[in-house]
């Protein structure tokens, strides 16, 4: 039984590194800030592909979060999976993705008054989250854009400091890209 698991692997990763490539820069934007990056995807078996994200991550809670005011930044990266519902990795997708984020705020309390308190606070996020979109394949095929819109959960898993905001999150995207 171990030999059929093995060759089953074994075919499906040499699937996967014959398949075709694309990269593309991404834009996601949320209520409270602004996530570019740089994503590379594998596509594979006519409608399945998966994707790395290396992004920066704006970070703008205001009052949203657990202080008056929350703002930050911090670098991440995305592992992802998509399923087309058309041949040729285009039109409509669904995926499930999960970030990993390092970031830093500075949170602020009492703002404008004598005791105004601030502080910094260093936290490590996984946002797992659920996309849907369409592709659109431009001119020859090679190029393609595609808006999306996601809904997760940013669930803070390590804080250094004060506790910041967390909780559910809104995506809109949008990627344009090349396909190799």
């Amino acid at each position: 039984m171990s030999r059929i698991i093995f060759i089953l692997t074994l075919f499906s990763f040499t699937q996967i590194v014959q398949a075709q490539t694309d990269l593309s820069f991404e834009f996601q934007a949320y209520p409270t800030g602004l996530v570019p990056g740089i994503r590379i995807a594998k596509l594979f078996q006519e409608q399945h592909a998966v994707h790395l994200r290396l992004g920066y991550n704006w970070i703008r809670h205001q009052d949203f979060g657990v202080h008056e005011d929350e703002r930050g930044d911090g670098f991440g990266g995305t592992l992802g999976y998509r399923r087309y519902f058309s041949p040729n990795y285009e039109k409509w997708f669904a995926g499930v993705r999960s970030d990993l984020w390092f970031n830093e705020l500075t949170w602020k309390d009492n703002i404008g008054g004598v005791d105004e308190i601030t502080g910094v606070s260093n936290i490590i996020v996984v946002q797992p989250t659920v996309e849907g979109g369409y592709l659109f394949l431009l001119g020859d095929g090679s190029t393609f854009v595609a808006p999306s819109v996601g809904f997760g959960l940013e669930i803070n898993v390590k804080t250094e400091g004060a506790e910041v905001g967390q909780g559910a999150i809104l995506l809109l995207g949008f990627s344009f890209g090349k396909r190799f």
